[in-house]
């Protein structure tokens, strides 16, 4: 029993063990990321209403786990803003006393969803996210931190729930800004607008953290807020915490599972924006990387982490050729906490909150929104939809809508896209596509094929699409479904009400194509010795060939009857009939 994990130890050792020949340079190459990690937790840990050293904790844990466990090489785990937003939306209305306890225990069911996540393999889910839905909810993140830091920036104190209507409130009523604290937010926001264009850009958050720090120590400005008025910041290395679960409430769960859907779409876009050499890398083990990351950041009471967009380009413009250099980020990040924990007091709060308004104005991207707003109707609508969404409700349910509204347009999209033409044959048993006819003629064989989904919203379109009977006698239609694996019980359902169509009028369908497995599964569902009013041909491999015996087989069923041609589920031999034999002696024995 021991040595399973003992294996399984190396084996993950062999997979991340440093090269020594790199390891020193990955080690300088987190420096600056370490740097600029920093006052980014710091800001984080406001968005979350909770003191900004816990935001330094997520910093250090996050990369030093999550570089050790996701299966980017590159991908840095740290603290972002989308997620820190969830998390503060989700505690807003605990209070203050119980704040941390309920962010610690969030952040760790965070964590352990996602580990489930990766583990059970949804990783694939992420590819039905909707781009418009996502860049509308992205957007809205944006613009509600955007419009969050606006009290911080003028010294006001709006009493109202949500960004929009505290920026309404501080905009209206200039009278109550504090001067001295709108000069540091707004010196600080020019600061780091500069230092963008020079070669300090890496360093410019640092830069304007000491920078706004010492002026207004020098300027004895006693109004402007810093941080460590909001509570005294703890000197050292972070201490483990259980998480509490006398504090679990709907809200605590909610955002943990909203925490974790932004987590785990955002790291699969980081995953895509620096791939793995040689390889891609596993969105399974992503998963499961990134949610060891907040069980050990929540463990060592920190905010909730995930792949970061914006410190995962600045580890690589840095130099970072593998994952140690995230993990030696973290590493001085924990310096950082041992040596410079009480200057971090002194940082103005203004000066945080103007960090977060340049990233957020930043990461607004305009060419995404055109992109989804020029694709359609559908696009526009979702992305207004979940943009609005995020301004005016708690993020775990724009969260939830914009899931919805995901797998709303994806149905839609599978029934828009599904067509059905009429497939007429030429020389050398060749078909050539035509549109298929909207009724049928009688004492006809018409052969059609489908593209596009039959699952849930498509196979009611396949219903709407098919050509009507009418008055046609004797109208035989063959349905070629050639790759169809599976079909849901709405199509199972829309071909068995078709076949009933045509045999009120004396005619009958085929279906060619389909996977043997699927073939029987159409005697399971709808019974065909019962319901002779359909056929199944299953797939060959020799394409078109199971359409064209079905098609064959239709003509003589229409010129001598019934009864001269038997089906072929009961033709003796027919790859149909010795399926069916097979199962159903299968079922016998057990």
């Amino acid at each position: 029993m021991r040595v399973r994990p003992v294996r399984a130890a190396k084996a993950w050792w062999a997979g991340v063990r440093p090269a020594p020949a790199t390891f020193w340079r990955s080690a300088g190459t987190g420096v600056p990321g370490a740097v600029g990690g920093v006052p980014d937790g710091m800001a984080a840990a406001t968005l979350v209403g909770v003191n900004p050293i816990h935001g330094l904790y997520a910093t250090a844990v996050g990369r030093i786990a999550g570089g050790l466990t996701v299966d980017s090489q590159l991908m840095i785990v740290t603290t972002t803003s989308a997620a820190a937003l969830a998390a503060g939306s989700a505690l807003a209305g605990i209070d203050a006393d119980d704040r941390l306890g309920a962010l610690i225990l969030l952040t760790t069911l965070a964590g352990a969803v996602m580990v489930v996540a990766g583990l059970s393999g949804l990783g694939r889910l992420t590819g039905f996210v909707s781009h418009s839905v996502m860049t509308g909810f992205l957007t809205g993140v944006s613009v509600n931190i955007l419009l969050g830091q606006l009290d911080a920036l003028t010294g006001s104190e709006p009493t109202a729930s949500l960004a929009i209507g505290q920026a309404f409130q501080v905009l209206r009523s200039p009278g109550s800004w504090d001067v001295p604290t709108v000069v540091v937010g707004a010196g600080s926001i020019l600061l780091l607008l500069v230092l963008a264009r020079t070669r300090l850009a890496p360093f410019a958050a640092v830069v304007a953290l000491v920078v706004s720090s010492v002026g207004v120590w020098l300027v004895g400005a006693g109004s402007v807020e810093l941080v460590g008025d909001a509570g005294a910041i703890p000197v050292g290395l972070p201490v483990p915490a259980v998480p509490d679960l006398t504090v679990f409430s709907l809200d605590v769960a909610l955002g943990a599972f909203a925490v974790a859907a932004i987590v785990l779409v955002q790291g699969a876009g980081v995953a895509e924006s620096v791939p793995n050499p040689g390889r891609r890398a596993d969105p399974d083990r992503n998963f499961v990387g990134q949610g060891v990351a907040n069980l050990a950041a929540g463990f060592f009471r920190g905010i909730p982490v995930g792949g970061s967009v914006g410190q995962t380009a600045v580890s690589t413009a840095a130099g970072a050729r593998d994952r140690w250099a995230g993990v030696m980020s973290g590493v001085w990040v924990l310096v950082v906490l041992v040596l410079l924990s009480g200057p971090v007091g002194a940082v103005p709060s203004a000066t945080l909150a103007a960090l977060l308004a340049v990233a957020s104005v930043g990461s607004i991207r305009l060419s995404a929104m055109a992109t989804a707003w020029h694709t359609g109707s559908q696009s526009q609508v979702a992305m207004a939809t979940t943009f609005l969404a995020t301004l005016l409700l708690p993020v775990a349910a724009a969260v939830g809508i914009g899931a919805a509204l995901s797998i709303l347009l994806q149905a839609n999209r599978e029934s828009q896209d599904l067509r059905i033409v009429r497939l007429v044959p030429v020389e050398e048993g060749r078909y050539r596509e035509e549109p298929a006819p909207r009724r049928l003629d009688s004492g006809t064989v018409t052969v059609l094929d489908v593209y596009g989904s039959l699952f849930y919203a498509g196979a009611r379109s396949l219903e709407a699409t098919l050509p009507e009977p009418a008055d046609a006698r004797d109208a035989v239609v063959v349905l070629r479904l050639r790759g169809r694996a599976s079909l849901g019980a709405t199509a199972f359902t829309v071909l068995a009400r078709y076949a009933d169509q045509l045999g009120d009028h004396g005619g009958r369908l085929y279906v060619s194509g389909v996977d043997p497995v699927l073939a029987a599964k159409f005697e399971q569902v709808i019974d065909l010795r019962l319901h002779e009013r359909i056929e199944v041909f299953p797939a060959r491999p020799v394409i078109g060939e199971s359409t064209a015996d079905a098609a064959r087989h239709a003509q003589a069923w229409l010129v001598h009857g019934a009864q001269a041609v038997p089906p072929p589920s009961e033709q003796k031999g027919s790859p149909l009939r010795r399926l069916w034999d097979r199962l159903r002696r299968r079922g016998q024995r057990t």
